[in-house]
């Protein structure tokens, strides 16, 4: 179907991702747009605490090897502002995990580009909340970490009430009814207070069957199928619940019987 061909008259959508661990700052960028983040003075504070933190800590924290925690190390002391197009891209480009080589972001127009902005947001442990087009310095700080953070000894305590009070700006912002499609990881969904959210909150889930015919979650290939629909709603500018259940990409399908209001399954064979 066309782009925009699904759209509601008098409806909007906010939609959550989490980001990825695998970067690409090499690549040809897709798009000269680009934004500043709107927490930078809270992520700075982090990066302020991470910065005390050894090589040594920083891989016991975070559980990764010497060498990734090198990396990281480094990251964090050259973390500096302003940020520019030289020392940053924007983070729908940035980030190439599961999530976003579902996304497909190289198909992007420009138009698609503006309307992500509009639509799209990444929860971030380091930056709280992104918009696709802001520009982001690389990092590695999982949502689960636990460490002091000089608000509590995790980044859920660290960012409080403030990742859900951008959330609800960013709603405020456009008039009509609002949906906001939760298709984040639950660690990441997790920084949400969704009992304040302004919004009505819809979760799709997506589930595998094997040979056994038993539908269940599996982990890679929701991952990819959460990307796939982010990627689909921005291209078809949908604008409703019931617009969703038109989602069909790579062998997905509604499935009604294993619905509710607030919980789209969609089922595929992946044999």
């Amino acid at each position: 179907m066309a782009r925009g061909d699904r759209t509601a008259r008098n409806g909007r959508v906010l939609i959550v991702v989490s980001p990825a661990k695998s970067l690409d700052y090499e690549s040809p960028l897709a798009t000269r747009k680009h934004s500043n983040p709107l927490m930078l003075d809270q992520s700075e504070r982090l990066v302020g605490v991470m910065r005390g933190k050894s090589p040594a800590e920083i891989a016991e924290m975070m559980h990764i090897s010497a060498s990734l925690a090198e990396l990281n190390f480094e990251r964090f002391q050259d973390w500096e502002r302003p940020f520019t197009t030289k020392n940053a891209r924007p983070a729908v480009i940035a980030f190439t995990g599961d999530v976003y080589q579902g996304m497909d972001t190289g198909s992007f127009n420009e138009r698609d580009f503006t309307h992500a902005q509009k639509v799209l947001r990444i929860l971030s442990g380091l930056y709280g909340v992104l918009r696709p087009l802001d520009l982001m310095q690389p990092y590695r700080l999982e949502m689960g970490s636990k460490f002091d953070t000089g608000r509590g000894s995790d980044l859920y305590s660290f960012w409080g009430d403030r990742i859900t009070d951008q959330l609800n700006a960013d709603i405020a912002a456009s008039p009509g009814p609002a949906v906001l499609i939760n298709l984040a990881s639950n660690e990441y969904y997790g920084s949400v207070q969704p009992q304040r959210l302004d919004a009505r909150i819809i979760t799709p889930t997506f589930l595998d069957a094997k040979g056994d015919g038993e539908h269940k979650i599996v982990a890679f290939f929701a991952k990819r199928a959460r990307g796939a629909m982010t990627g689909w709603i921005i291209r078809n500018r949908i604008k409703s619940v019931r617009a969703l259940t038109d989602f069909d990409l790579d062998g997905y399908r509604h499935s009604p019987e294993r619905s509710s209001n607030y919980n789209p399954v969609f089922t595929r064979r992946s044999d």
